[in-house]
């Protein structure tokens, strides 16, 4: 016993320092796991969580109660529904007048109530109602107005704006009986319509429309929150098929502004527009023996009626200077005359009113807003009876000859082709997605030429909308 003790002692003051430095380079190892192991999942080094705010309000300790304004409610009787009395609603209306008239509140629009104990009332009450600490009026669908009521006889407003984005969408239909038709009945934007009909309304005939016509576009969807705003946003790229044909719509900036152009760098904006409104038929044609439809009497019909609901606008077909504005005893009631380059003159019959600012003399721009179709003079109805002369002499204005716009410069041609490329090849469906066009400032020429992109027809068995970005 005495041997072995003796053997353990003569051990230890032999390697008493090897086994000292190996108990402290053990402590220390167990030191860094442990402060690991605190780092990655001890509470006190778990970074804060940052609060879920909503019209930069951080609400997670508010209740909230949702409503709309009811027809004829002022603000004042929703303030009172939360229990705000009637000398703070006039403090709140005399800190509003600079910011947001309460007066101009909406029936049906939303409104929410950010609610939070009332510690004071408590104190004396336990079953005391929740305080209003915050009440958001929300005016747009991006717009709001916010009433804040810290505590004693505070108040605070302001005006805000939720954040919108955009999701790259794309559109494919083929037309049964209209384009209308076609794009509300696949649940595309209604506003591509109108896009369309301003890209296209150069070189397609839309009073002439044929079943099995169709079209693609590539365009911007905006959002506010997971609502669709009601309206586009750029157009990537658009290709319509009309009569057997296909029309290509390329963007691209040209002297700062962005215009469209077909896939050869050919302006798609002509001299003249095909007509001066849009979702209008055509109800009467160029003739030179039309039986008129108020006096039976057959005399020459030297323009194109458009029957349209009264009010809808009018807008000029190319630049010119108001030459005539009157009003036609003989029949064509408010009447506006425009004098264009070249010996051309448009006329604009039966027009409800002018637009703002259109007097002899004024010039206006191609589509500018000139006036509104009505029924005045000798009229069956509501309609724009539509004329077009050169150098005096009445032609067809279905008939006019269309003059291309200005094209591709020169020294954009290079440019102008890598952009046509990303387009037709995201509509053919062959681009990466990284690689599409999402601006027009940014655009670098490739060292190598791009690969040419052939043209796919459109699929007229898809009828979708493909959110994407």
């Amino acid at each position: 016993m005495l041997s072995q003790l003796a053997l353990v002692e003569r051990f230890l003051r032999k390697y008493s320092w090897t086994v000292i430095a190996g108990v402290a380079v053990l402590g220390v190892i167990l030191f860094l796991v442990a402060t690991c192991i605190g780092r990655r999942g001890g509470v006190a080094d778990v970074p804060p969580r940052e609060p879920l705010v909503m019209f930069d309000i951080p609400y997670e300790r508010y209740e909230l109660v949702e409503g709309e304004v009811g027809p004829g409610e002022p603000m004042g009787v929703i303030l009172g529904r939360f229990g705000v009395g009637a000398g703070m609603i006039y403090r709140i209306e005399q800190a509003s007048k600079e910011t947001f008239d309460l007066r101009k509140v909406q029936a049906g629009r939303h409104y929410i109530a950010f609610l939070e104990p009332d510690t004071l009332a408590l104190a004396s009450d336990s079953l005391a109602p929740p305080r209003l600490a915050h009440l958001v009026y929300e005016k747009s669908l991006t717009d709001y107005f916010v009433v804040s009521l810290p505590g004693g006889d505070s108040v605070a407003v302001r005006n805000g704006s939720k954040p919108m984005r955009t999701e790259r969408h794309r559109a494919i239909a083929t037309i049964e009986s209209s384009m209308w038709n076609a794009i509300a009945g696949n649940g595309h934007p209604i506003a591509l319509a109108v896009d369309l009909e301003e890209i296209f309304g150069w070189s397609v005939d839309f009073f002439g429309i044929q079943k099995g016509d169709g079209f693609e576009v590539i365009y911007d969807q905006p959002y506010v929150d997971t609502t669709k705003v009601n309206y586009i946003g750029q157009v990537w790229g658009a290709v319509f098929t009309h009569g057997g044909k296909k029309y290509y719509a390329i963007p691209f900036k040209q002297d700062g502004k962005i215009a469209y152009w077909d896939e050869n760098g050919n302006s798609l904006k002509k001299q003249f527009l095909r007509a001066p409104l849009n979702y209008s038929r055509i109800s009467s044609r160029f003739s030179n023996a039309r039986r008129h439809p108020i006096t039976r009497i057959v005399r020459p019909h030297h323009g194109v009626d458009y029957a349209a609901p009264s009010g809808t606008p009018v807008r000029s077909v190319a630049d010119g200077v108001v030459t005539r504005r009157y009003w036609d005893s003989k029949g064509g009631g408010n009447t506006l005359w425009i004098k264009h380059a070249r010996g051309y003159e448009t006329g604009y019959l039966h027009l409800r009113g002018f637009a703002p600012g259109i007097a002899v003399g004024s010039r206006v721009g191609q589509g500018q807003l000139i006036g509104y179709v009505g029924s005045t003079g000798a009229s069956t109805g509501p309609h724009l009876d539509y004329r077009i002369r050169v150098n005096g002499k009445p032609i067809d204005p279905l008939k006019i000859p269309q003059e291309p716009g200005i094209p591709i410069k020169d020294g954009n041609r290079e440019l102008f082709a890598v952009v046509r490329d990303k387009v037709m090849g995201e509509l053919a469906g062959t681009l990466p997605e990284a690689e599409r066009l999402v601006r027009f400032d940014s655009i670098v020429i490739p060292s190598t030429p791009v690969a040419p992109v052939n043209p796919s027809p459109v699929d007229t068995t898809k009828n979708i909308i493909d959110g994407v970005r």
